[in-house]
């Protein structure tokens, strides 16, 4: 076994998703350069495990529940925040931002070149004169959070009298439905009164894909690809249901997980 530096990394892992965690501390084990990695499942734990640990990068996860992301470095004060490595499937107009004001972030799902990548950037920056110059970059990052709202995390459903939310993550794959569309959450399904276009602008975009000119899915419902023939694929999700990947909306698929089928 390899022996870790004299000099070792500390790391801190944010995120309120267990195998999210492992994910990435399975991966820390094969660097060298890594000393101790600790974890933290939500904002609060990881505003003292930074404040009490002083970890030289932190793997900061975006959308979590009371203290998201951004909230644990207002907490900690921008210009105090160890150098971090956002982990999002969720922030759309900040990955924008990210792509060149903060050290890296990581797209999930992502790839284990991907994740070298942010690492290797990150050593490069505490090995350089610019390894405190996050701070700024982060506090214009906050200032251009989206609207709350312009992406949807419920979906208010009216009908009969009664008016349900239901909550957008939860959401297995939409379809056209005429001039409506049909949601489909949780083995249930009801009809949603606007067009998929319309629909689908209101998704989050790094969470959901189209993969057919009548059907949107949520990536983390996708249980495998199947491919039939000419570049397209049968996609089987968890709820049971087989739909088609088109290859002309193939591209996107891929887009998205960073990597090709």
């Amino acid at each position: 076994m390899d022996q870790k530096p004299s000099k070792a990394l500390r790391v801190l892992i944010v995120d309120d998703e267990a195998p999210a965690r492992k994910r990435l501390r399975d991966l820390l084990a094969e660097d060298a350069e890594i000393g101790t990695v600790a974890e933290a499942e939500n904002g609060v734990a990881a505003v003292a495990a930074i404040e009490s640990g002083h970890p030289d990068i932190v793997f900061l996860d975006v959308q979590m529940p009371e203290i998201d992301g951004f909230g644990v470095i207002e907490a900690i004060g921008a210009d105090r925040m160890p150098l971090t490595i956002f982990v999002t499937a969720y922030d759309h107009y900040a990955l924008k931002a990210f792509d060149t004001d903060a050290v890296d972030y990581l797209l999930k799902p992502f790839g284990n070149k991907r994740f070298e990548q942010a690492v290797a950037r990150a050593k490069s920056r505490l090995r350089s004169a610019e390894a405190r110059s996050l701070g700024p970059n982060v506090l214009e990052l906050v200032a251009r959070r989206e609207t709350p709202g312009a992406l949807w995390d419920w979906i208010v459903i009216k009908g009969s009298g009664v008016t349900k939310l239901v909550m957008a993550s939860e959401v297995d794959w939409i379809e056209a439905a005429g001039v409506y569309v049909n949601l489909h959450f949780q083995g249930k399904e009801c009809i949603y009164r606007s067009s998929l276009a319309a629909v689908t602008k209101r998704l989050d975009p790094l969470r959901f894909v189209r993969i057919h000119r009548s059907s949107v899915v949520n990536i983390k419902a996708i249980v495998q690809l199947e491919p039939i023939s000419h570049g397209e694929f049968e996609v089987l999700l968890r709820d049971g249901a087989r739909l088609i990947l088109s290859r002309n909306y193939r591209a996107e698929v891929e887009k998205r997980l960073g990597q090709s089928l």
